[in-house]
């Protein structure tokens, strides 16, 4: 741990739980089950400004993979699969093509036919590990069935199976991240964020002086959400809801996905946990909030969509639903607060842009997830005590796609 890291963690040790926390020996913290977990959620900043510059060394392959595409398809599994959706609205706007978020799974199971029209296509594949079965299976799948696709892996695994499969291989160009970002723990958080932040880097394909001060901006941004929130957050972790939804409009519904998965299975699914949009939850899902239930709220800084969004909670107010509030925001507006919310100011948020705010709104939700974690009596580092769910998903059959018989 570098000197300055220690001096920001002491920075805010005296919080509520903190120093215990943070300055427990290795051994404490390995015995509590949390060594790994909370490392790889303060190691953010700093991997962050690691993961722009792996970006801009391997930028002039990225340009020529995305020379002339008409699509490109952002893929993984679970959390790999959200990480593509916090980045697709945001490459789509910037590169002025169209940009999808598919799982794995569905390229598994049908193939091209999930995609968009439009050939030349660039394929990303997202992974921590790169062992899970769907990463490979899925980028073989289309390397048989869709020669004008190409394809880019961005991993945080040197040894995956990603890597060793298709490093070599001339129509794959794979970046790996700094192995700090393959995390130890069983759920994903800095692995999360830097696999967003390195499918951003490519809305920023010939202009790496913007892209770093964007990088250096958020790693700011997060280490002040951290310092300045680390306690508000555990206080909101403990105060007894049963249950949550995580709202968030464009590329942040993708952090509430996210967010949502950190909670149910830091819980071990104690928790049941819920994403949807802002406009979305009158159509139904608003009957999921219960007396009970902590709606934790990503806010635009965007006038149009925070004044949608500021009508929705508003109206939650009004027929006092839910049993408390968590908003995080850049100038959340008080009127918006009922007694026992909580508001998360991150002052600077609004200049960073909505596009590129799922990372922060994610880093909250491992904090609420984390704490919530320890809160049960399970460990943040395995929380899944009956091995339900696993670092890495068991192994499972790859089906072969019947080839269709020659006219």
């Amino acid at each position: 741990m570098s000197a300055s890291t220690s001096d920001w963690l002491r920075s805010f040790s005296a919080q509520d739980g903190a120093s215990e926390l943070l300055l427990a020996s290795q051994e404490r913290q390995e015995a509590a089950g949390y060594r790994h977990t909370l490392a790889e959620i303060l190691q953010q900043p700093a991997t962050w400004l690691d993961t722009c510059e792996r970006l801009i060394s391997h930028a002039p392959a990225i340009r020529a993979s995305l020379e002339d595409v008409s699509l490109i398809v952002l893929t993984g599994s679970g959390s790999s699969q959200y990480a593509g959706e916090c980045a697709r609205l945001a490459l789509q706007s910037e590169l002025r093509i169209t940009v999808e978020a598919i799982d794995s799974g569905a390229l598994l199971t049908h193939g091209g036919r999930v995609m968009a029209p439009g050939r030349p296509a660039l394929a990303i594949s997202l992974a921590r590990s790169g062992d899970s079965p769907e990463s490979v299976g899925a980028v073989s799948a289309l390397l048989e069935t869709e020669p004008q696709v190409r394809h880019l892996v961005l991993t945080c695994n040197a040894g995956g199976s990603l890597v060793k499969t298709y490093g070599a291989d001339r129509r794959v160009h794979t970046v790996v991240l700094d192995p700090r970002t393959n995390d130890r723990s069983l759920v994903m958080t800095s692995s999360f964020t830097n696999l967003v932040l390195a499918a951003r880097s490519l809305g920023f394909p010939g202009n790496p002086d913007a892209w770093r001060r964007l990088c250096c901006r958020l790693s700011g941004l997060c280490r002040l959400l951290i310092q300045e929130n680390f306690g508000a957050i555990a206080r909101v972790a403990k105060s007894g809801f049963g249950r949550a939804v995580f709202l968030g409009s464009g590329c942040r519904f993708g952090a509430a996905r996210e967010a949502a998965l950190k909670l149910l299975e830091m819980t071990a699914g104690r928790i049941p946990a819920m994403p949807e949009t802002y406009l979305g939850l009158r159509h139904g899902p608003m009957s999921y909030i219960q007396d009970d239930t902590l709606v934790v709220c990503f806010l635009s800084s965007e006038p149009l969509g925070r004044a949608y969004e500021s009508d929705l909670i508003r109206e939650l107010n009004r027929k006092r639903l839910g049993k408390s509030k968590l908003l995080v925001g850049d100038g959340v507006d008080r009127d918006l607060l009922r007694p026992g919310d909580t508001a998360i100011e991150l002052r600077g948020m609004a200049e960073a842009g909505d596009d590129n705010a799922p990372v922060l709104d994610v880093v909250a939700a491992q904090l609420l997830a984390f704490f919530r974690c320890l809160h049960e009596g399970l460990k943040p580092d395995s929380p899944s005590r009956d091995g339900v769910i696993n670092r890495v998903v068991e192994s499972f059959t790859l089906h072969h796609r019947p080839r269709l018989a020659e006219p």
